[in-house]
């Protein structure tokens, strides 16, 4: 599936990639959804979130997390009207350079929430952003420097990486793990 470009392509991947990943997991046995995720011995594998996550909960609570950095950044920006004046997206302590650490605290923030409480916050922060990209209009997402605050990029680019194609990465982790547990 290409990139979406506008806000109708965005709104369908984003639903299509969601279903088909609610479904992967809603079709993971018991022995795939118990295992814990292990790629050590694949050389290929070497980004760090591939260590991080160890179960489908992580997977949901790091799509969670996200979507709350999404949420966040047109409210704490609202009114700004320049660059210098914007809130960046992630956190003031840390840059796109060092966003691996932020992932890793948002993974032991949730190390005691259960896969059911990951699932049900996961659904609700999904329909909240799919609610978010419904209230903007095709040129307010899709135009690069409409607002300010969005940089050089168009908001539908933070949309589209933290739904359609996050998606697709969780499903791409799923199935990685699914293989492991057929060998």
């Amino acid at each position: 599936m290409p990139r979406p470009k506008t806000k109708d392509d965005l709104l369908a991947a984003a639903k299509e990639n969601y279903e088909a990943l609610i479904k992967m997991i809603d079709g993971l046995s018991e022995k795939e959804l118990n295992t814990p995720f292990d790629f050590s011995d694949q050389p290929s594998k070497k980004e760090a979130h591939w260590s991080r996550d160890k179960n489908v909960r992580d997977l949901l609570i790091h799509l969670y997390e996200w979507h709350q950095l999404l949420l966040k950044f047109p409210k704490n920006n609202k009114g700004v009207s320049d660059k210098k004046s914007a809130i960046a997206f992630l956190p003031a302590e840390y840059s796109w350079k060092t966003y691996g650490a932020m992932n890793q605290m948002l993974w032991e923030r949730h190390q005691s929430t259960s896969l059911e409480d990951a699932r049900k916050m996961f659904a609700e922060s999904h329909a909240a952003t799919m609610k978010l990209i419904e209230s903007y209009s095709n040129e307010e997402l899709f135009m690069p420097k409409h607002f300010a605050w969005t940089g050089n990029a168009a908001l539908g680019d933070y949309c589209v990486s933290n739904t359609s194609s996050h998606y697709a990465w969780a499903m791409k982790k799923i199935k990685a793990h699914k293989k492991n547990c057929a060998k």
